[in-house]
């Protein structure tokens, strides 16, 4: 989105702010495996298979990790700064309660990915697709998903503020529960909102968005439409 767009109220929707990072040359990460509480600083994660790894805590600050597999990886309350994540791939990969602070994520490829309760901070989901993914609880703030497909994407419960989706499709979307501010649908190319359209007050759709959620609008306020 370019510029800011009005809401219904006529007030500005301002677009979210991208990450602010500048990667330093990494190193290459040498160690057998990822660690409970590791302190990773400046180093390149590539082609690794970093299947199950149970690192809870972790911390990752000005990383890049490319092409790596998390298949079932335990990062719980992991914390990742100023980082890239190009190409990784990962099945049922926790990442409840966790931190992610000026992050970009390129062409990821993720199953049932869990990240309920994190804490999403100018965050660029750029390409790639998520099916599943748990955000239950999070809180969003200045995320951009662009170009990419979210099969039943859960906001349950969310709080999500300057939160775009340009040119993605989601599908089967679950607002139960959240509350939006400043959160602009518009630029969606596919919008199924499977749960929890009462809830999308403080968000911004296009006219063919508002004609296609109309019947569930309407049962939703317990309108019925008849001939």
């Amino acid at each position: 989105m370019t510029g800011m767009a009005q809401n219904k109220q006529g007030s500005a929707v301002r677009p979210p702010r991208p990450p602010v990072f500048s990667l330093p040359e990494p190193r290459p990460f040498e160690g057998a495996g990822l660690a409970p509480e590791g302190d990773y600083d400046g180093l390149e994660f590539a082609g690794l298979d970093l299947t199950g790894a149970d690192a809870p805590g972790a911390h990752f600050l000005d990383c890049a990790l490319r092409d790596c597999v998390l298949d079932e990886a335990g990062l719980k309350r992991a914390r990742i700064v100023d980082s890239l994540l190009s190409g990784v791939r990962g099945v049922g990969t926790v990442l409840a309660e966790a931190e992610l602070r000026d992050v970009e994520v390129r062409d990821g490829r993720f199953g049932g990915v869990q990240l309920g309760g994190a804490t999403l901070n100018r965050v660029l989901v750029r390409g790639g697709k998520i099916d599943f993914l748990n955000l239950r609880q999070a809180r969003l703030t200045d995320v951009a998903f662009v170009g990419c497909v979210l099969v039943e994407p859960d906001f349950g419960g969310a709080r999500c503020e300057r939160v775009s989706f340009d040119g993605c499709e989601l599908r089967g979307a679950d607002f139960h529960g959240a509350t939006l501010r400043e959160v602009d649908l518009r630029g969606a190319s596919r919008l199924e909102v499977a749960r929890g359209v009462d809830r999308l007050s403080g968000a911004v759709i296009s006219p063919p968005q508002l004609f296609d959620l109309a019947p569930r609008l309407a049962a939703e306020l317990g309108v019925r439409v008849m001939e």
